[in-house]
């Protein structure tokens, strides 16, 4: 009988199927606040461009079924794998169709009639918590090990990401005058979408040194041009997405937007969408990033932080 010591090819099945063995049985707890049993993480979709991020970044891409539309990171990720669409726009016969053992997903993940169809469906099902902090990433990154039961390889990507917002606090703190920044995230007959508290852009810009300039409502909504003005932007920021994008030329021909301090040195922004908005494993970098078109004096300085969790292996 051939058994998983003579053949290399066999051996290698073995290895994987032993390890999707040890990571069965798991239980965690989600989102919705319910226990989510997992008895077999062989093929997963993941729902969320984060979420895809760290599987990757943890070595289990190889166990991926499906992916969803924002999973632009890498970019093996949607080129390799099946896509299921926009996370709140999901197909369930897409994803089930792709015969999945779990299903992880970003909270607020949709339809609520595609999600109730997968619930009913009994495919392990579990929504990933979506809260735009320091800790709130690294529970995130701890929720997808844990359903992986990836013990090390989660501690060291935690670890690594970690280090890396110890090291962004450190350049944020070189920071003396924070700007104002406005993140527009579109326009719509000519109203601004901008993003409030508790978003992952007024995160980011927090995270980056800066001020959010809307602090008067939560999540993103349109604008009017007097709370435009009111709120003096220094810098507009938004994110390059094709022919979707918000271009400079159309902010600051804005009349609301060509009386703020930004429209005085054409203070923009633009950059892309995932790395900057996404809370996963380069969040760290983005924001440096940010920091430096922000605060070009910090760039010596963010020139010595080299974020861990770019080139950490934690895939074993």
């Amino acid at each position: 009988m051939t058994t998983c010591r003579t053949l290399v090819p066999l051996l290698l099945a073995c290895a994987m199927a032993g390890d999707v063995a040890r990571a069965a049985n798991v239980t965690v707890h989600d989102a919705r606040d319910r226990d989510v049993r997992i008895e077999n993480p062989a093929r997963i979709v993941a729902i969320g461009g984060a979420i895809t991020e760290i599987l990757y970044a943890l070595g289990y891409e190889d166990r991926l079924a499906g992916v969803d539309a924002t999973s632009l990171f890498p970019p093996a990720a949607l080129r390799d794998k099946p896509n299921v669409g926009y996370w709140r726009q999901l197909s369930a016969e897409g994803v089930l169709g792709l015969n999945p053992s779990l299903v992880l997903a970003m909270q607020g993940s949709g339809p609520k009639e595609a999600i109730e169809v997968l619930d009913a469906a009994k495919v392990p099902l579990v929504m990933v918590p979506e809260t735009f902090s320091e800790q709130g990433l690294l529970d995130k990154i701890a929720l997808v090990g844990r359903a992986m039961d990836a013990g090390r390889r989660t501690e060291c990507l935690s670890k690594a990401v970690a280090d890396d917002l110890a090291q962004l606090r450190e350049l944020r703190g070189r920071v003396t005058k924070p700007v104002r920044v406005m993140f527009v995230m579109s326009f719509l007959n000519g109203r601004a979408m901008a993003a409030g508290r508790n978003t992952a852009a007024g995160e980011i810009i927090r995270l980056a040194g800066a001020v959010n300039a809307i602090d008067a409502y939560e999540g993103y909504k349109p604008i009017n041009d007097e709370a435009i003005v009111a709120a003096r932007p220094d810098v507009v920021l938004s994110i390059a997405r094709g022919k979707d994008s918000v271009e400079a030329e159309t902010v600051f021909a804005h009349p609301a937007f060509a009386m703020t301090p930004a429209a005085g040195n054409r203070a923009f922004i633009s950059m892309e969408g995932l790395y900057l908005l996404g809370f996963g494993p380069r969040t760290a970098a983005a924001a440096r990033d940010l920091s430096v078109k922000l605060y070009p004096a910090l760039a010596p300085q963010a020139e010595k932080f080299t974020p861990a969790a770019l080139s950490a292996d934690c895939r074993k």
